[in-house]
Order: C-alpha cells, then sequence, then structure tokens
C-alpha cells in the first residue's frame, strides 16, 4: 500500500467522539498517514482511494478573514481550478467544532460551496478534529501536497504573503501552484515547508 493502513483507527476514535492527534505532525518525504472522513452529502472519503495521483489538502474555515482573503479574490477557486485540471485531487476540510467559528453541518457546507464557487473535489467535516491534529493542521488555509506515491512533498501556507490583504496576492508566491507545476515537471519541490499563516483551527476541547 502506498498510505499508511491507520484509517480504521481513526475512524474508531473518531467514532467515539474523541478528538485527539493519533501522530506527530506529518514529515515531509514520508508517507501521508490515511484517513476517512464525511463529504457535506454523507459520501465516505477516505485518503488511500486517490493512491496514484497527486492529493492537496487544505483545510478551511469560511469565517477567518485569511480564508476570505483568497476565496473573495478567487485566489483559491482559481488554485483548485488549476490543479484539478491537472487531474490533481483536491480535498477540503473543516475540523471546526459545533459552537466555535467556522462550523457547519452538511446542509451549512453545500450551501457555502455553490455560493462561494468552492472548486474542490469534496468538502470534508472533520468537527471532532481527529483529522486536523492527526495532521497537526494549525491553521486556516494549512496546505499540505501528498504526491503519487502517497509521500508528503509539501505543508504550509497557501503563499509567502501572512497577511489577510487581498492586495498582497497579486505579488505572493503561491507555493501550492509552484510545488504542483514542479511535481508536474519532474523536479524537487524547491519550497517543501513554510510557516502556515491565518485563523488558528478552531478545535473541540
Amino acid at each position: 500500500m502506498l498510505f499508511k493502513s491507520t484509517a480504521v483507527s481513526i475512524t474508531a476514535i473518531a467514532a467515539l467522539g474523541i478528538a485527539m492527534p493519533l501522530a506527530a505532525a506529518q514529515k515531509i518525504g514520508a508517507v501521508a498517514q490515511d484517513f476517512k472522513l464525511t463529504d457535506i452529502y454523507g459520501k465516505t472519503v477516505q485518503l488511500s482511494q486517490f493512491r496514484g495521483k497527486t492529493v492537496v489538502l487544505e483545510w478551511h474555515n469560511p469565517g477567518c478573514p485569511f480564508v476570505t482573503k483568497h476565496y473573495s479574490s478567487g485566489n483559491m477557486q482559481a488554485t483548485q481550478a488549476a490543479a484539478r485540471k491537472q487531474g490533481v485531487i483536491w480535498l477540503t476540510i473543516n475540523s471546526g467544532a459545533k459552537g466555535k467559528q467556522g462550523y457547519m453541518n452538511g446542509k451549512e457546507s453545500q450551501a457555502l460551496v455553490k455560493k462561494q464557487g468552492i472548486n474542490s473535489d469534496h468538502y470534508l467535516l472533520d468537527s471532532k478534529g481527529v483529522v486536523g491534529k492527526a495532521y497537526s493542521a494549525r491553521t486556516t488555509p494549512h496546505m499540505y501536497i501528498i504526491d503519487d506515491s502517497g509521500k508528503l512533498v509539501y505543508q504550509g501556507g497557501i503563499d509567502d504573503k501572512p497577511t489577510a490583504n487581498i492586495a498582497d496576492i497579486k505579488d505572493a508566491r503561491n507555493h501550492v501552484t509552484a510545488a504542483l507545476a514542479e511535481l508536474k515537471a519532474g523536479k524537487a519541490i524547491s519550497v517543501a515547508q513554510s510557516r502556515p499563516y491565518g485563523c488558528s483551527v478552531k478545535y473541540a476541547g
């Protein structure tokens, strides 16, 4: 298998409602930890079902001004669309706990996806925070790229302008777009890790 076979453990713990990290922060060059989550339509999605394809993970909180920066400008949607055009799978994950900023149920998430034109393949709900903590996702947005061999090749911010100012996007280096282009060209990722920025993930507990 290309992914670690830990999905059963994550699913079992999520079912018990226990939000706890199952692993240390994911390491660049290591096999990405597998997981299962339910999308906004009630479908179970497992990371390992996409083995053989590049996968982007995006942590999301619609109430965060840093997230708003990238969505109100269309920057995140354009990055998603460009990635999917290359055959990349894009998974948007919401780890906001019930009662905290960013939390949405399935119907609320469906409405948001439609309203904002979110171009991810799946919008996944992680209200117990199990997967977010397993990946040590700290901010929204927090980005991860997993290559077609199942290894983590990038983690960090979407770009190098850690502000909530839309005007900064035009001069920013989009780390995700750059990494995906390098992967496609068969090159090493020049910036494999950067400091994530944004709002803290609003975990349960």
